[in-house]
């Protein structure tokens, strides 16, 4: 059984399968379409599903009851998936997903290395080889 403290990790498992199911779904789906517009359905649907599951619990209003600083950061946050998603789906186009993927996966080493200076968050050896053995895997996947 699972504790509260664990289940952080069965929803980190479950994005990574998603994750995965995403890239060769979208790999498959951007052939012969823009990537662009490959982007702005699939963020259409995301908006349409969260919008499903986020109004059948909460009222509408609630989310305009959020602080400003809320507001902000997670607005900031959806232009950076928003751009995140453009180069992937463009990567896709160009290139195959076995390679583009694991590439794509450097962002855990750039999340790394952003949390020790924006968010403060320490590091110990085990985070830096971690971190070093995700770019080495992703650099050897990718060439």
């Amino acid at each position: 059984m699972v504790g509260i403290h664990e289940s952080w990790l069965l929803f980190a498992l479950g994005s990574a399968l998603f994750a995965a199911l995403t890239a060769i779904l979208s790999k498959i789906g951007v052939e012969g379409v823009n990537s662009n517009v490959a982007t702005m359905i699939r963020t259409t649907v995301v908006l349409l599903f969260a919008s499903v599951l986020v109004f059948r619990k909460f009222s509408p209003t609630q989310v305009f009851q959020l602080s400003s600083k809320t507001f902000l950061f997670l607005t900031l946050s959806g232009l950076a998936t928003g751009a995140s998603w453009l180069c992937y789906n463009r990567a896709l186009q160009l290139g195959p997903v076995s390679k583009v993927a694991p590439v794509d996966k450097l962002s855990v080493v750039f999340v790394i290395v952003l949390s020790v200076f924006a968010l403060g968050e320490p590091v110990n050896s085990k985070t830096i080889i971690g971190a070093c053995l995700i770019a080495a895997g992703a650099v050897v996947l990718a060439l």
